[in-house]
């Protein structure tokens, strides 16, 4: 059983202790790309095509150029079978700006910014984080953090790329290792309006009796594939799902929280900021939902 596996997008099966950067890969010096993050379950990688369509969304607001969805698939595919179905595993396609002295000067046109004609695209597989299957069994703790920004920033903004998956990950995993010291295990990020936002590796769903509601995308948050799975199941079920924005409060008085992301899957919050949070009675349906919606079939054109 192999621990990692990478593929170039030529679909060529690389040494993964072999160097792959170059040292003045944009990525590496300014995390100037974008990535994706794919559960390999059973040999496969699960809801592949919404995936796709969202690491092409985010290229787009980076002026990175058209990925090759077709290249992309086939490498993801190569990968998941060189991984094989014994465990899970963690999937993640990476596609960066690539080397600086490669990088055309930039042109004031109507068009893209620059052209790039040696980007820097390969796709990495490895094992599940054990917190994982903790986090999916037992639930996760919690903290509120102020994000600094207004959910007006994003429509008002969008060269801060808020709602795109870019490498620029510094301030996500500086929150993540601030609520460690706070002996917690992840956090909600609130806007200037004390809104709920999103994780940094995840999407926010509050539950209500039978409803489940999220931030709507325009608020700046990463639209979630998971949970995009879940409503699609969910309504199916009879449930009311709606993109709503919410407030701090909100999480309060929910009957549950959960964090959705694309490994962990769903984790839900057992304390938010010191309060012990029960589980509904509908927890394991929502879980179940869940697992559900990533393993149903998706195509590009459902993003």
């Amino acid at each position: 059983m192999v621990d990692r596996v990478l593929v170039t997008l030529d679909g060529v099966v690389r040494d993964p202790d072999a160097p792959l950067l170059s040292a003045d890969d944009i990525g590496a010096l300014r995390g100037d790309g974008v990535f994706e993050t794919i559960l390999v379950r059973e040999g496969r990688p699960c809801v592949l095509e919404l995936h796709l369509a969202r690491l092409r969304r985010s290229a787009q607001a980076l002026d990175l150029p058209e990925p090759d969805l077709g290249q992309w698939r086939a490498a993801v595919e190569i990968a998941a079978k060189e991984w094989g179905a014994e465990q899970e595993g963690q999937l993640r396609m990476v596609l960066t700006r690539g080397r600086e002295s490669a990088v055309a000067t930039p042109r004031i046109t109507a068009g893209p910014l620059s052209e790039v004609p040696d980007s820097t695209a390969y796709v990495l597989v490895s094992a599940v984080a054990e917190r994982v299957s903790k986090a999916r069994a037992e639930g996760i703790s919690v903290i509120t953090l102020p994000r600094g920004i207004s959910v007006e920033v994003a429509q008002k903004a969008p060269w801060l790329l808020l709602g795109a998956k870019t490498l620029s990950y510094a301030t996500n995993m500086s929150a993540l290792r601030f609520a460690a010291r706070q002996n917690a295990d992840d956090v909600i990020f609130t806007s200037t309006e004390h809104r709920v936002l999103e994780g940094p590796r995840s999407t926010v769903v509050i539950q209500r009796d039978k409803q489940l509601l999220t931030p709507p995308a325009r608020q700046g948050v990463l639209p979630g594939i998971t949970q995009r799975g879940l409503f699609a199941v969910a309504e199916r079920a009879g449930w009311d799902c709606q993109y709503k924005s919410f407030f701090t409060a909100d999480l309060i008085t929910a009957d549950s929280v959960w964090l959705l992301s694309s490994i962990t899957l769903a984790a839900r919050v057992a304390s938010l900021d010191g309060l012990r949070m029960s589980a509904p009675e509908c927890a394991p349906e929502i879980v179940e939902m869940v697992n559900r919606g990533i393993s149903r079939p998706w195509s590009l054109s459902d993003w």
